[in-house]
């Protein structure tokens, strides 16, 4: 039996294997192990790499607000499925109401994320150097490395797992593969709802392809029932909830809360938050999908990205939301690469290894330097320097003022200190109005951030219309006396007899928005009772 080496003529960065020296099994025993030893070895790497860096900057607003959700534990949420509330559910659980614990599951996340790619790649015809270089493309990328507890991560892990079963149904694999498929995307879609959009590109690709005739058997659509039925409970709950997360998204489609983006921004946007070294890479994977006679079985791959990135286009989804696209593509074109070097187009064989590992290393290194921006791994005086040198401006999602930090490191900071601020402000009324003041926010991190840091001074639950806050009521409060964070003294005296400012917030590196913003003590309703005055409240924005 002929082993490959890359050295010659294959795709084995390993020293030849004496083949006069070991049996046929022991051969193939052998070359498995060390492509499990690699693959296993990239995967306990990523998972290193996000414990090293997991504390960061400390909770993330979302964070803050998902271990909110996991004290209410429902079906469904306003801006959510139940995924990244049960995650936080059970992390605190298992391993205490610390920032360890609710980062564990998105670290594992990433680690099974490369588990998956390199998976694809081999499934696809790749050897040991497809596989290396399909997970060194998403290790590099720093989209994908970060390890905060966000309902992307779900997308990203769901749709790396559902890409390898896609790739090996379209190889040849068991039609009863649609049921796993199935499984995948429906604990995906339990995570973020946008794991619809993917499954839609997906079956359209199929249908631009040859492979189309693969949706003539029951396989697909029990695989389908299979995800509707993980999905159902959550459906259930919008259906009794008047469809509140429809509600949302046409609040922010009619609103100025998104940035827009123009079909080019979105591409290159997509090309930067994936390092741009790798760009060859994934756009070779669509080529060779699409193109080249060896990814012909591959088809629906490449077009699945063409329908998914017209789809978000049209939709006006955040840049961020196609790159769990990217998965397979990685692959796909890993494998191309791989199979370029393994032409015999010259006689020096040893320039086959040398591009190879100097291609796998520059898309590495180059990646390594876009990694302080995805996950915090620099004191912040250290990485506002370090910004300013690259010439980077602070990043944005949405329509909101920034000063040094990107969007998502500001909202990191100045949550303690907000529960700091409203504890000196509560500290100064009489115990007999404290024991029936509740706390008022006008957005559910400022709520979150006061129902996790203000247990440490005796603070009750904070209330807010904000997202699934105003879901939960105003639990025991009347509104006679109310704390409140931001808002203004004229549109506070036209609902309270009695305004009086007696804080402020206010934390150096935190989103503008959220600092020197005014702490009240409200009292007087003029509204009657605030459970009568709720719906009001509401703020679905």
């Amino acid at each position: 039996m002929h082993v490959r080496n890359f050295s010659s003529d294959s795709c084995v960065f390993l020293r030849r294997v004496p083949v006069a020296s070991l049996s046929m099994d022991q051969t193939v025993v052998e070359q498995r192990r060390g492509d499990w030893m690699l693959l296993g070895g990239l995967t306990l790497i990523t998972f290193v790499l996000h414990v090293a860096f997991y504390k960061g900057y400390g909770f993330f607003r979302d964070e803050l607000y998902f271990i909110a959700c996991s004290r209410h534990l429902a079906w469904g949420y306003v801006d959510q499925p139940p995924g990244v509330a049960v995650a936080a559910w059970a992390s605190r659980h298992l391993l205490g109401d610390t920032l360890f614990a609710i980062r564990f599951a998105p670290m594992l996340f990433a680690a099974a994320q490369v588990l998956f790619i390199g998976l694809t790649a081999r499934a696809m015809g790749g050897c040991r150097y497809a596989v290396l270089l399909a997970c060194i493309c998403v290790v590099a990328a720093p989209q994908y490395f970060g390890s905060y507890l966000n309902t992307d991560v779900f997308m990203m892990l769901g749709w790396a797992a559902c890409g390898y079963i896609a790739v090996l149904i379209l190889a040849g694999g068991s039609p009863r593969l649609w049921l796993w498929f199935g499984l995948a995307a429906g604990f995906a879609l339990q995570g973020k709802h946008a794991m619809l959009f993917f499954g839609f590109a997906f079956v359209v690709g199929l249908l631009l392809s040859s492979q189309r005739k693969m949706l003539l058997g029951p396989w697909p659509y029990a695989g389908g029932a299979v995800a509707l039925i993980i999905f159902l409970p959550n459906l259930i709950w919008e259906y009794r909830h008047n469809w509140a997360t429809l509600e949302l998204l046409r609040n922010i489609a009619h609103g100025n809360k998104d940035l827009p983006v123009g079909p080019w921004a979105y591409f290159v946007s997509n090309v930067h938050s994936l390092s741009d070294l790798s760009f060859p890479i994934w756009s070779g994977g669509i080529l060779w999908c699409l193109f080249a006679k060896a990814g012909r079985r591959f088809r629906a791959i490449g077009w699945m990205w063409i329908v998914a990135y017209v789809t978000f286009i049209v939709l006006k989804g955040m840049t961020y939301y196609l790159t769990p696209i990217y998965a397979p593509l990685f692959a796909a074109g890993a494998v191309a690469v791989e199979s370029l070097l393994e032409r015999p187009a010259t006689k020096r064989a040893w320039l086959k290894p040398v591009l190879g590992t100097v291609t796998a290393v520059l898309i590495l290194l180059y990646g390594m330097i876009g990694w302080p921006f995805a996950m915090p791994m620099m004191p912040v005086q250290k990485f506002i320097a370090y910004e300013q040198a690259l010439g980077v401006a602070p990043e944005k999602w949405e329509t909101v003022n920034l000063n040094l930090l990107p969007q998502q490191y500001a909202d990191m900071f100045g949550w303690p200190e907000m529960a700091a601020a409203v504890a000196r402000v509560y500290d100064t009324m009489p115990p007999e109005e404290r024991a029936t003041c509740g706390i008022l926010t006008r957005n559910y991190g400022e709520a979150a951030a006061i129902d996790y840091f203000g247990r440490a001074y005796g603070l009750p639950h904070a209330i807010s219309g904000h997202q699934s806050y105003w879901l939960w009521g105003p639990g025991p409060y009347t509104g006679e006396c109310l704390i409140v964070i931001g808002n203004d003294r004229e549109t506070l005296q036209k609902m309270f007899a009695s305004v009086v400012q007696a804080g402020e917030t206010y934390q150096q590196y935190a989103i503008p928005y959220e600092n020197h913003r005014s702490i009240w003590i409200v009292r007087g309703p003029k509204f009657g009772t605030l459970e009568q005055a709720w719906p009001k409240f509401k703020a679905w924005i």
